[in-house]
């Protein structure tokens, strides 16, 4: 609690520090705010909203991805998905933001997938051509857009980081197939590239691979580790997807998304540690419900309308997070990942998306499944997406006579805490889906790219896929994009155990507006150009990137 002889008055406190260091206010008043001419204390606040304060649009889909925001310069680097570059935008007016200029990458490949800075300098994450070749991580200089220097990493460097202390880059190399199968099928190991900086102009690179996890497969697949690509080994099936740093810059906490894993990694000696499998979440235990189905306008039946029906089902959902974030409360370390889910359906040779109704032909076990025969229809489980690979090692899931014993589905549609052993503190449940029931502009469960009723609610619902955590005050919050029904939740998670919803934003306007949010960047006071903190959304599917301000409550 403050305490202070002069009374605080939050309105000064909260005014620009050249004004205070000019003199303009009292040493009484300056004391007030935190004491004794030096940076005032920021207020904790009791609560906020968010509000759109600005924006830039891109003018195409998928000209606004992944961001990231340089203090010295007020600069915000916006991956441009649609042209293979990055736009800088100068980010000293956030309600005015405005192209300065282009970062182009065509001497290294043909995709930009990811930017992360510190301190004035630019790491720039470039896929090759063809992606399953080696890739590039490029730096920049952020005042002139300077190119300083550049590595060779793995294929498909699909996120990468700065480590806190700003010593190195920590980067996820997705290294995905080509396809499955085919003439010309390429399957490159997925790594972790861990770049010394030098200052960008003398980087060198140690590679964290998965080679020791090579023979182990059926002992990860024994644990929940899923590995499960045609041929692949556990090298090439492990794909890196995003990364989290502990606070002291050890230890880099990656994301194998389709793998249902986290591995974990010594930055030090660029060895992975551990592949931690996360489990699934029982869909029936009470609020852990979900929209199972598009046609649940009915009862029992193979021809229901759109409807909103959040139930408890015997379903075990698959966390399978794209983004983690992490923070520190009394010395611990958590993690906090947003559950999207994906299947491997994005290439030719194989698919592990299926229908219920289809994979379950033969109807549901009657001993595992009450009801099972309504349980099947399209109004209850027979739309809903699974994977027919559950447990990654070719079984089906099923018993002698065909009928299916469990099901698995893609993402929690949640957010997950984690503590640093990779065991779960908290998880939203259904919160994400029972919060977006009435929208006044967005119907629910809608898709990014139309406006329908129930549109994903057989394919993994608002679909969480950014995340961002950040303090202001004495208080840590989280803010979690939703890819399809959009906007971003808002969490006060200083109790890891036990978080708050504080607010959800959400700027679409049925199919029009900020569609797809992709990446959620939070930039603190400290370091914000207008003084208050904000939370920056790449929208991929309008290519648009928004700038919001917290507005908040003391």
């Amino acid at each position: 609690m403050y305490r202070s002889a002069t009374r605080r008055n939050p309105s000064l406190c909260r005014l620009p520090l050249a004004l205070l260091s000019a003199g303009v206010l009292s040493v009484a008043v300056l004391t007030g705010c935190g004491g004794g001419g030096g940076t005032p204390e920021e207020p904790t606040p009791v609560s906020f909203t968010l509000s759109r304060i600005g924006g830039y649009n891109g003018g195409a889909p998928a000209a606004a991805e992944i961001t990231a925001y340089d203090a010295t310069t007020k600069r915000l680097f916006v991956v441009n998905g649609a042209i293979g570059t990055v736009d800088v935008l100068n980010l000293a007016d956030p309600t005015q933001p405005a192209l300065v200029g282009t970062i182009n990458v065509g001497v290294f490949g043909d995709t930009v997938n990811s930017v992360s800075t510190y301190n004035g300098l630019i790491a720039v994450a470039i896929q090759a051509s063809p992606k399953t070749d080696p890739g590039t991580v490029a730096f920049y200089n952020a005042s002139n857009l300077s190119l300083l220097g550049h590595v060779t990493v793995g294929s498909q460097p699909d996120m990468l980081t700065f480590t806190p202390d700003g010593s190195k880059v920590i980067v996820a190399n997705e290294g995905e197939p080509n396809s499955y199968g085919e003439a010309e099928s390429v399957d490159p190991e997925g790594s972790v590239s861990i770049i010394t900086v030098n200052g960008g102009t003398n980087p060198t690179v140690a590679t964290a691979d998965f080679k020791a996890f090579i023979g182990q497969e059926a002992a990860l697949r024994a644990l929940g580790v899923r590995i499960f690509g045609p041929g692949a080994n556990a090298a090439q099936d492990f794909e890196p997807e995003y990364i989290a740093v502990s606070e002291n810059s050890a230890i880099a906490y990656v994301t194998l998304q389709e793998n249902n894993a986290i591995a974990v990694v010594d930055i030090a000696a660029a060895t992975v540690l551990s592949v931690k499998p996360l489990g699934t979440k029982d869909h029936n235990l009470a609020g852990n419900g979900l929209d199972a189905s598009d046609e649940d306008g009915g009862t029992d039946t193979n021809s229901g309308t759109p409807s909103i029906k959040i139930a408890n089902y015997p379903v075990r959902g698959m966390y399978q997070p794209d983004a983690i974030s992490r923070f520190t409360i009394d010395g611990k370390t958590y993690l906090v990942t947003a559950n999207e889910g994906e299947a491997r359906a994005d290439w030719p040779g194989y698919s592990d998306e299926t229908r219920v109704r289809t994979h379950c032909a033969a109807g549901l076990d009657p001993t595992v499944f009450p009801n099972a025969s309504a349980l099947i229809l399209d109004s209850n489980l027979g739309r809903l997406r699974v994977t027919a690979n559950p447990t990654g090692d070719g079984t089906t899931g099923k018993n002698g006579a065909g009928e299916c014993t469990e099901l698995y589905s893609f993402g929690a549609r949640s957010f997950t805490i984690w503590d640093s052993d990779i065991m779960p503190v908290w998880d939203s449940g259904d919160q994400f889906e029972q919060r977006t029931t009435t929208l006044p502009n967005a119907l629910f469960n809608a898709n990014h790219e139309t406006h329908t009723l129930d549109g994903r609610s057989a394919n993994k619902g608002p679909e969480p896929e950014g995340v961002s955590v950040g303090k202001i005050g004495k208080k840590t919050f989280a803010f979690v994009g939703l890819e399809r029904i959009g906007g971003v939740m808002a969490y006060d998670v200083s109790t890891p155990t036990a978080p708050n919803f504080v607010t959800y934003l959400n700027l679409r306007t049925s199919d029009t507006g900020e569609l797809g949010p992709e990446g959620v960047l939070f930039i603190p006071a400290a370091k914000s150009p207008n003084g208050k903190p904000l939370v920056i959304l790449g929208h991929e599917i309008s290519g648009t990137t928004a700038i919001l301000q917290v507005d908040a409550t003391y």
